[in-house]
């Protein structure tokens, strides 16, 4: 099998190729943003959700709390504390972050996609067959990553940060523009970790990472998963341990998948030979 004509490409060429495939994965998130920015009501519904005690994590938590016989404050009635905007363009601002955001989630598997139709040509025949199922696995993952972001790390973010107090003097009276880039940050952040078994797939394809590097410093990792949920969640101990588990279960299935990418390696050395 022989690779297509594409290293017969100037450099020139190829951030000619380049610029095209940015040029409409932009386009992507700006037609998907302004649908979102059109349909203001249901996006900044989506997005305020967590600030309602009715949001489903709550309802799981303050029932599993209730169960257990242990006191929460997941059953209360409401947050205490209100969203507010204090500079003239600040909803507007809001209003347009929010939807270009809304538009680089949503556009994420044509995102995917352009990025696979510029770097596929340099691959083998059989390599590039696999293009559906990498848009279809990173995909899904993204996705997940972002329904884990929003309905497990912001809420608990938002329901730590939000009832902390240093004293009763001080109210929480919560600025639109922090608020939102909680949410935006914990939806991204997360989905970007669920990303870990096809960065982990990459970096095995080109020999930077070998499933016993993986092993060897598991325990580095788990390290590195604690200081990043500690980053990405409030600073208590049940918070951090829900975001860990997840991300050390990406991390123990990325150990199988570089373990696959060598096996199969040494099967094509074998048949090549």
């Amino acid at each position: 099998m022989t690779k297509t004509n594409s290293e017969e490409m100037s450099f020139l060429d190829h951030l000619e190729e380049l610029r095209w495939h940015l040029i409409r994965a932009t386009l992507a998130i700006v037609i998907v943003g302004t649908v979102a920015f059109i349909m203001k009501d249901f996006v900044f519904g989506i997005i305020l959700g967590p600030k309602d005690m009715d949001f489903p994590t709550y309802r799981f938590l303050c029932r599993a709390a209730t169960f257990i016989g242990i006191e929460t404050d997941f059953c209360g009635d409401e947050l205490p504390f209100m969203i507010q905007n204090r500079t003239m363009a600040g909803q507007f601002s809001a209003h347009i972050w929010t939807s270009i955001t809304a538009g680089l989630v949503i556009s994420f598997p044509y995102i995917i996609y352009e990025f696979w139709k510029f770097i596929s040509p340099g691959l083998y025949e059989n390599e590039r067959k696999n293009a559906r199922g990498f848009i279809v696995v990173s995909s899904l993952l993204f996705f997940l990553g972002v329904l884990f972001g929003y309905y497990v790390v912001s809420p608990l973010s938002i329901n730590f940060l939000g009832t902390y107090q240093v004293a009763d003097l001080v109210e929480n009276q919560i600025d639109l523009g922090s608020y939102i880039g909680l949410v935006r940050a914990s939806v991204l952040a997360s989905g970007l970790i669920f990303e870990l078994p096809i960065v982990i797939y990459f970096l095995t394809r080109v020999g930077l990472v070998t499933p016993e590097f993986l092993r060897k410093y598991r325990k580095y990792a788990l390290v590195l998963v604690l200081i990043l949920s500690a980053i990405i969640t409030p600073p208590d101990v049940a918070s951090q341990i829900i975001v860990a588990i997840p991300v050390l279960i990406l991390y123990q299935v990325s150990i199988y998948i570089s373990k696959v990418v060598i096996r199969n390696q040494k099967k094509k050395e074998i048949a090549n030979a």
